[in-house]
């Protein structure tokens, strides 16, 4: 038996029997097939290649008894070599079928994988802000890598091994009966005989293969959370890089002797199925050679039957664990269509309007707010800790109305938890409202085109994101398609261009992870030449100078100076002195706005900004003193 023929049946053991014990919703092969459905011709293909290699596998046994009755016994030199001949053309033949079948089971597997992976990420893009403040990111790329490959695998596993071995055992056992029916039925007598101690063995596989895998991840899961910025500057500044590196090897040596311990159990699970099929080929050769003794078989049949049964063993074991290989496939799939079935809580109305660019104006009427339920936009197996929501689900913001005229600034200050942030939110429809309407321009945001609403919009966090990428990249993030002279323009506006310019590679610098090379403020202005070169009719500022020195928020304010000229702006304010000059002030407490005006007519109510500001003011005198 050949060790390329185990393959197959191996890996298949190595599968997770585990998964039997778990139910797939009703209609989910139905789904599978479907997806499978466009590649309907290389399927049928496959299947013509795959009949066509178990014919050539069954010819060389009947060419064998040829070679044996009319070649060899009949002093046939003619004959043997001819033969031997068509033999070797028989196998080049096999071996590119062989080839062939891989290739094209591997490729159907791979186009459908594609095809599901590119919809699952195209899903999971449309997702709410909610989705992802709930579920683990850890979690969503198991999706779209282990869960998807799982798939592949899986479905590449049924069409290689469950469809191949099915009709190749169909083939082979007929031509055994043709041979010898006495033969065929002690060979299929053995087979429990056969398979069960692989059986054995083979759970003996799964269960190191799954323990392999859990210390896999665990040493991975230590080494992404060391490896990146923060992590890595937290075991520096604590001074625990002996201890980390113990930890680590603790867990490589555990990964290293499971990894020693899956190869023998490997290599004991080959050597128990090459003994059990010595053993049938022995008895077949004596139990043959009797009957050929006694004229009942002729010699070349005896080798014929011996050759077929070394081709049989194999497929017909691994169509034993055809269950396993099935419901593999039909659990990762299943996980899959999980997140596909998940509807996103924003989704664009049928006949939605686009907004047009220009002068835009934002208005709030009577608009309350909670933030979803966990079972609204999330599914529990995403979650890090999943636990059924026992709180009341609770109103954040009640009431809010406002308007903001083309070109105004509007600033939202008051306590941390108040609801700024939330407000907005709402503006560019990372949430829905539950009552009433935030609009632009007069046109309800759930009315509107998306993209057209999120074109409109620039916002600037308190944190400002940056990719892993060059700055030119992360600029052109905003607009894809703005020249050298353009992105420059934006960072000269942002107080930042100079910076750049000193930079040994420009802007084909690499920002680093998160953007760790460069400082709080440094970030920033990235951010707001980001902004500027979006040139959104709408400018969103939340907290974007909380946590900066003096000399970095005088050049941003400056930089904003710029960025809010002409548009229509929401400010969260946490230094109230940035906000002095806002066309209207809102002071929100408890999802409630309570005061509203410009700076001097709100201090003149000696109210909650008035205490706010007073209390900044007495810090700042005391940090100067």
């Amino acid at each position: 038996m050949g060790a390329s023929r185990m393959i197959g049946p191996i890996r298949s053991f190595r599968q997770d029997a585990s998964v039997l014990k778990q139910k797939v919703k009703p209609g989910t092969a139905k789904r599978t097939i479907l997806f499978a459905t466009p590649y309907a011709r290389l399927l049928a293909f496959f299947l013509a290649v795959v009949v066509v290699d178990a014919a050539i596998g069954i010819a060389n046994p009947f060419i064998y008894r040829d070679i044996i009755n009319n070649g060899i016994l009949k002093g046939n030199s003619h004959l043997i070599v001819q033969l031997a001949l068509l033999v070797a053309v028989l196998a080049v033949f096999d071996a590119a079928l062989g080839l062939t079948q891989s290739y094209f089971s591997a490729k159907i597997g791979s186009r459908i994988v594609l095809s599901l992976r590119v919809k699952l990420f195209d899903h999971i893009q449309q997702m709410p802000l909610a989705f992802f403040t709930r579920t683990q990111t850890g979690s969503l790329v198991s999706r779209l890598n282990n869960d998807v490959s799982g798939a592949q695998s899986a479905f590449t596993d049924i069409l290689s091994n469950v469809v191949g071995n099915l009709i190749t055992s169909a083939v082979i056992i007929a031509a055994m009966f043709a041979l010898s029916w006495q033969i065929t039925l002690l060979a299929l007598v053995l087979l429990p005989v056969f398979i069960f101690p692989a059986r054995f063995w083979g759970h003996k596989l799964q269960s190191i293969t799954r323990e392999s895998y859990d210390l896999t991840a665990s040493m991975n899961n230590l080494m992404v959370e060391r490896f990146n910025v923060a992590g890595a500057q937290l075991a520096k500044l604590f001074g625990r890089r002996q201890d980390e590196s113990k930890s680590f090897e603790a867990k490589a040596s555990r990964v290293s002797d499971i990894a020693v311990k899956r190869s023998i159990y490997g290599r004991l699970f080959f050597t128990v199925l090459a003994l059990m099929a010595y053993c049938a080929t022995a008895l077949a050769y004596g139990w043959g050679g009797v009957l050929a003794v006694h004229h009942k078989l002729d010699v070349g049949t005896v080798v014929a039957l011996v050759s077929l049964l070394a081709r049989l063993y194999a497929p017909l074991m691994g169509l034993s664990n055809i269950q396993v290989s099935v419901m593999t496939a039909l659990v990762s799939f299943e996980r899959v269509f999980e997140v596909l079935d998940l509807p996103p809580m924003i989704r664009e109305k049928p006949g939605a309007v686009a907004i047009p660019p220009g002068p835009a104006k934002i208005s709030f009427d009577q608009v309350s707010f909670r933030y979803p339920s966990a079972a609204e936009v999330s599914l529990a197996s995403l979650e890090s800790v999943a636990v059924p929501d026992k709180l009341p689900e609770k109103t954040v913001l009640h009431e809010i109305t406002f308007t903001a005229e083309p070109g105004q600034l509007l600033a939202l200050v008051g306590p941390s938890g108040a609801g700024k942030t939330t407000i907005t939110q709402l503006v560019p429809r990372l949430y829905d409202v539950q009552s009433g309407a935030v609009k632009v321009n007069d046109l309800d945001v759930r009315d509107a085109k998306l993209a057209s609403l999120h074109q409109r919009i620039g916002v600037v966090t308190q944190e400002a994101h940056l990719f892993h990428d060059t700055i030119r990249e992360n600029l052109l993030y905003a607009k894809p398609d703005a020249t050298d002279a353009e992105i420059n323009e934006a960072l000269r506006a942002a107080q930042i261009l100079p910076l750049v310019s000193s930079l040994p590679k420009g802007l084909d610098t690499l920002v680093g992870e998160r953007g760790y090379r460069f400082s709080g403020g440094e970030k920033q202005r990235l951010a707001i030449a980001r902004l500027l070169l979006k040139a959104p009719d709408i400018v969103i500022l939340d907290e974007a100078t909380a946590h900066l020195d003096s000399e970095s928020e005088a050049a941003i304010q400056k930089a904003f100076e710029v960025a809010l000229a002409g548009r229509t702006s929401i400010v969260i304010a946490h230094r109230l002195s940035t906000i002095l000059k806002a066309d209207q002030i809102l002071v929100v407490q408890e999802g409630r706005i309570v005061e509203r005006g410009i700076h001097a007519e709100l201090i003149e109510e000696q109210g909650l900004y008035a205490n706010l500001y007073q209390r900044q003011f007495a810090e700042a005198a005391q940090t100067v003193s």
